[in-house]
């Protein structure tokens, strides 16, 4: 098991910028490629981000290319996706997992419990 938590979501407005962390407290996150989803209330999970264990390899979904930066910190134990220009539409819970690499081959076998983010006009 790899209890992942996500922290960082909020309520912010059209424009702004807001930082997510996902964390395992108590594990290292060193092995895993972690992928970033995001769900929009009646709408399906969908994959917007990830990094390779090692950092070295990112990938974005085309809806957030360009706005939104996927980072980790292999001594903190802790994996960032840094949210700039955010727009209506970005409102949704997002989760991280964790994909036992350490590149991102979509299998992600872990997942945390998600944080909010609104975006308001």
């Amino acid at each position: 098991q790899l209890p992942l938590v996500e922290s960082g979501g909020g309520l912010v407005q059209l424009g702004e910028s807001l930082t997510l962390s996902c964390e395992a407290p108590g594990y290292a996150l060193d092995y895993y490629a972690i992928g970033w989803f995001r769900q929009a209330p009646g709408k399906e999970r969908v994959e917007i981000s990830c990094i390779s264990s090692g950092g070295a390899s990112r990938n974005y979904a085309d809806s957030v290319q360009g706005r939104f930066t996927i980072s980790r910190d292999n001594a903190k134990k802790i994996v960032y996706l840094k949210m700039n220009s955010l727009r209506v539409d970005d409102t949704a819970t997002y989760f991280c997992a964790a994909d036992q690499g350490p590149g991102c081959r979509g299998r992600y076998d872990f997942w945390g419990q998600g944080t909010q983010v609104t975006v308001s006009s």
